[in-house]
Formats: C-alpha cells, structure tokens, sequence
C-alpha cells in the first residue's frame, strides 16, 4: 500500500508523538505513522490527504483553507531542498533511515519550518524536536 501525505505532513510526521485534534484522528495519525516505519511508500498529493481523512466530515476542517496550502508550497520546496528531489503531487518514495535523519537534523535547526509558522502545534513539535525526538513515535 501506499500513504498519501500533502507536502506539509512530512514535517508533522517527524515529532508526531501520539496527541491530535480528536481520538479519531490521533487513532488514524498513529496507523500512518506505523505504516510509515514499516517502510510503506509515500505519495504526495494536493489537498486532504490520508492524514486529514478523520476530520473531513466536519464541513469546516482546516484541510481545504488556502492558508494550509500554503503550508504545502513552502513544505515542498524545502523538504525538496533537504531531500535533493521534487516534493509535488504524484511524488513517490519511501523514508528511509538517511532521508529520516536529513529531515531531522533541518526540521531542529529550522531549516524546513516556515510552514509550521502559525500551527497551533508548533510549539510541542520545537519542544519534541529540541529533545531529540524524544517520544516521537515514527524511528
């Protein structure tokens, strides 16, 4: 199988640590995490995505408002940066241990955080990344 992540949940995967905006989506955040680690490949497309999937029921979800897609622009180009390939819609590779520590090591130095400017979750994940990842559930 394959997870589809908008560009901007290949940060929130980096610190994800177990808490979100309801059961549900944590319930569904912690699966793709696991997925994940088990070396299932990511494809990345525009808009909600496997991640966002609990929430869209709710006519409101933040998934579909033009500031988040943003967020997927600026994610793509930096993690594009680190990962020394394009980060666009039918993208599609695995995160591997290497890929992993690059995105890390950029993400604790906010090198690839100016789509994280203005999330609610922003600090956990500074506190989460200054740790060394401590807790983090994606390895």
């Amino acid at each position: 199988m394959t997870v589809r992540l908008r560009p901007h949940h290949l940060l929130c995967v980096l610190t994800y640590v177990g808490r979100g905006y309801s059961p549900a989506f944590t319930a569904n955040m912690t699966a793709i995490t696991a997925r994940l680690a088990g070396g299932e490949e990511i494809e990345i497309v525009e808009g909600p995505d496997d991640i966002c999937a609990p929430l869209l029921d709710n006519g409101d979800a933040h998934c579909h408002q033009t500031g988040v897609a943003d967020r997927d622009i600026r994610a793509s180009e930096e993690v594009g940066w680190i990962l020394e390939r394009p980060i666009r819609a039918g993208s599609r590779f695995g995160l591997g241990r290497d890929q992993m520590g690059r995105l890390r090591a950029s993400f604790a130095r906010d090198e690839i955080r100016s789509a994280c400017r203005g999330c609610e979750w922003n600090t956990l994940c500074s506190s989460i990344s200054a740790s060394g990842y401590d807790g983090a559930i994606l390895t």
